[in-house]
């Protein structure tokens, strides 16, 4: 028996939740995985500890201002591999030769561009950044289909949906298949009313009940932003119409989602909480390696329960399917609009409930255009966040 070829790994965002999950599970296989880039926003002395353990060709740092203190400290460690620093730094990074696959956990629309630079490359792209496909979905098909690459999602509930569906192929058409489900944990405000939310505090809103998770997808999942994002991207991913998904809470996070055939079958894909499992599926497909995920217990498990998610309370998720029913760059926009939210919230100057009042004043004042290319995405992009801005500062 041959064996397996070994992946160069190029891992965007190293230093956060999923790219720690990601080395982890490179560091259990290293004759099938190597960590061969590296790359960290701004927390330099977490990437040069990671250098240390893996040994990448490539460290990056995206502030530029703190590239000379990541060279001291690699050489004060004796590592040597080459540094860079800068966005355009991690771009040119995962469309060379360093990498193979890439794993895009970059958070928000920083994102975008090097995650479409690796589509273009034909890389495997391993896709934890959902804003880059909510943003730019049509570009990202376009690019996936120039570089004729493997995109993987690595969100559980989308990798789960990747692994129920026939032969592993992110296409519904001919599969027989009559409508997604994606499942939600409800976060940790789960049954509470309006009122009940007005005095909620950044501390309490990242306080999730399953997951472990940086602070802006943690507020995402306890306003339910995240599950519509979710759905957004489970339209590019799979070409699924809104009518076609649906979103149920379930609290226990042992269902990751489930697809429904016209025959009437479902098939759901259950696993411990871990993002390790999706990780590994990913980056071994179509092998299976072992992820250093407990295996599910169901009998000691809770009761498996299901409910349908609050609207009329948990808005935003509400709001995602009116942009993705609006077309065009309105999820971009709901996308720049939260993104500009959440860091208001979790700097205090707004309140839990106004973060879907401020993503709707934004997607009534910047009706959809059509997707024509990422400068002009990217500008839309910047007239979200202006207009956020300033209804903040209209609200002060």
């Amino acid at each position: 028996m041959s064996s397996p070829t070994l992946r160069h790994v190029a891992v965007l965002g190293a230093t956060g939740s999923i790219g720690g999950n990601t080395l982890d599970v490179i560091a259990r296989h290293p004759e099938r995985f190597r960590a061969s880039v590296l790359t960290a926003h701004s927390n330099v002395a977490a990437l040069a500890e990671l250098c240390v353990r893996h040994r990448p060709d490539l460290a990056v740092i995206a502030d530029a201002a703190l590239e000379g203190e990541l060279a001291r400290r690699l050489a004060t460690a004796g590592v040597r591999c080459d540094i860079a620093s800068g966005h355009d730094a991690i771009t040119a990074a995962v469309s060379g030769t360093l990498c193979d696959t890439v794993v895009a956990a970059i958070v928000g629309a920083a994102g975008l561009d090097s995650t479409l630079a690796a589509a273009r490359t034909g890389k495997r792209l391993l896709l934890a950044n959902k804003e880059s496909i909510v943003m730019a979905g049509p570009l990202l098909l376009e690019a996936l289909a120039a570089g004729d690459g493997d995109l993987i999602p690595v969100d559980s509930e989308h990798n789960a949906i990747f692994q129920c569906l026939p032969g592993g192929r992110p296409d519904l058409k001919g599969n027989g298949v009559r409508r997604l489900i994606l499942t939600a944990s409800g976060g940790p405000f789960r049954g509470r009313k309006r009122a009940e939310l007005a005095g909620v505090t950044p501390e309490q809103a990242c306080k999730h009940p399953n997951w472990v998770m940086g602070r802006k997808i943690s507020v995402d999942s306890a306003t339910l932003m995240n599950k519509g994002l979710e759905v957004i991207e489970a339209h590019h991913l799979f070409g699924a119409t809104p009518d076609t998904i649906d979103v149920l809470v379930h609290p226990q996070s042992l269902v990751h989602s489930m697809v429904e055939y016209v025959d009437g079958s479902v098939l759901a894909q259950l696993g411990n909480p871990d993002m390790r499992t999706a990780i590994a599926h990913a980056l071994a497909w179509p092998a299976r390696v072992e992820a250093g995920v407990s295996p599910l217990d169901l009998a000691t498990s809770a009761p498996l329960a299901f409910e349908q998610p609050d609207l009329g309370t948990f808005r935003c998720l509400a709001l995602a399917f009116q942009a993705l029913r609006a077309g065009g760059d309105a999820p971009a926009i709901l996308n720049a609009a939260n993104e500009v939210a959440v860091d208001a919230f979790l700097g205090g100057g707004l309140s839990f409930l106004g973060i879907a009042d401020l993503v709707e004043s934004v997607l009534a004042e910047l009706p959809s255009q059509a997707v024509v290319d990422v400068q002009t995405l990217n500008e839309r992009d910047r007239a979200a966040r202006e207009a956020a801005r300033r209804v903040l500062r209209n609200a002060c």
